[in-house]
């Protein structure tokens, strides 16, 4: 917990992406207008086309499309979703060109498994994992929920341009994209051709159902107001509807129970973004006294760092709920981090996080070609070596949950 520690770790995180930058920094890939999507009412918070990015497959991979789905949070009141119109993750106005990196980059080295498909990373400007479906607009605010409709009208254009003629297909996403892959999966496969391999992955998508260290369901209000904000309703999978309330079906442990394709479940098990914002929301630490923890899990107490070990547990018992499933995969590490698919340092690259001797690309790829299972969960904090922002802290032994 010394701060040379950290010092080091950041220096290395600095080389690293400086290596990257040089050497596997990603295609810069252009925008693409959805402007026919807005006949259908499939439009921006702002009311603006919905866009993605798209780079040709080659070679082996021109029958196989890889669909990405932007990440971002989500907008959970009128207020909020005001706010959050103004820029990208609103407007498609205010996007423009990125880098396709990660999962999405076009070098064999960096991405063995999908490097020559076509690469889709659809841009997130709803708020509402792509679930929301209102069909008025208030004049006064001139929101558009239209999550959902978004969600098929790319789709749709995707099949038009050649999806339609796949052989392998990955829906897959980040955070609130990951989420979309989950909440979406089912249906984006029923869109698919029948003889085409289809499958998801959600990565850093799989929110849990707990209470913050105060006992507060902060993250269940948060979710139901998004949910209702946004009238999710009818596009949540009625697999799960018809047995709960909507806003239980916004988180994956009890919808992915009843998904039927093929779902790869790629996320850590100290998840940053959940800790900072399920178990210790702002609103929890009025004293801050989990400033410093919130931010590196080196800067931790002990307590905080066993209440952390307590989180992980709440994780992996909502995992097992899930039950056996062959066609399942899952990589659940120890690195206190949120998405490990779009950044190359994470996916696949020298000292990147390995699992049994493999990288999360190599993981990830084999699951997708049916070559053997995938199901690993690491050890419990500080056991992974191979993340670069733990750091050793004294503790008593930590015995593995069983699912």
């Amino acid at each position: 917990m010394s701060g040379s520690g950290g010092s080091v770790t950041g220096v290395l995180i600095c080389c690293v992406l400086a290596l990257m930058s040089s050497t596997a920094g990603g295609l810069i890939v252009n925008l693409t207008v959805l402007e026919s999507a807005t006949a259908s009412g499939a439009v921006c918070l702002d009311g603006s086309p919905p866009a993605y990015h798209f780079a040709p497959g080659w070679g082996p991979g021109k029958n196989s499309w890889l669909v990405h789905m932007e990440g971002g949070g989500w907008c959970h009141s009128v207020e909020n979703c005001l706010f959050r119109k103004r820029g990208k993750l609103g407007s498609s106005k205010a996007m423009g060109s990125i880098a396709f990196t990660g999962i999405l980059n076009d070098h064999k080295r960096f991405n063995p498994g999908f490097y020559n498909w076509n690469k889709v990373k659809v841009r997130y400007c709803d708020g509402s994992s792509f679930t929301g479906d209102v069909e008025s607009v208030d004049p006064v605010t001139d929101l558009h929920f239209r999550g959902a409709r978004i969600f098929e009208a790319v789709t749709k254009h995707l099949l038009a341009r050649g999806m339609k003629r796949a052989k392998n297909v990955l829906l897959s996403g980040c955070s609130a994209g990951g989420l979309t892959a989950i909440l979406n999966c089912d249906r984006f496969r029923a869109l698919l051709p029948s003889r085409a391999r289809v499958k998801c992955l959600s990565d850093g998508g799989f929110f849990i159902n707990a209470n913050d260290v105060t006992g507060a369901q902060h993250i269940g209000s948060y979710f139901d107001s998004i949910t209702k904000t946004h009238g999710s309703l009818g596009a949540l999978p009625t697999s799960c509807t018809s047995k709960r309330r909507s806003r239980m079906c916004f988180f994956p442990q009890y919808v992915a129970q009843g998904i039927n394709t093929p779902l790869f479940i790629l996320n850590a098990a100290y998840d940053s973004w959940q800790i900072r914002n399920i178990m210790v929301p702002p609103g929890a630490d009025p004293a801050g006294a989990w400033r410093q923890c919130r931010a590196d899990i080196s800067q931790c107490t002990p307590g905080q760092i066993q209440a952390m070990q307590g989180f992980r547990v709440q994780f992996l018992r909502a995992l097992g709920r899930l039950g056996r499933n062959p066609s399942r995969g899952l990589l659940v590490n120890s690195c206190f981090a949120h998405c490990q698919s779009e950044l190359t340092a994470t996916w696949q690259f020298p000292g990147s996080p390995t699992m049994g001797n493999r990288t999360i690309a190599e993981g990830v790829s084999i699951w997708f070609y049916d070559r053997s299972s995938v199901e690993r969960i690491d050890g419990p904090y500080p056991r992974d070596a191979s993340c670069h922002n733990n750091i050793y802290i004294p503790s008593e032994s930590l015995e593995e949950v069983a699912l």
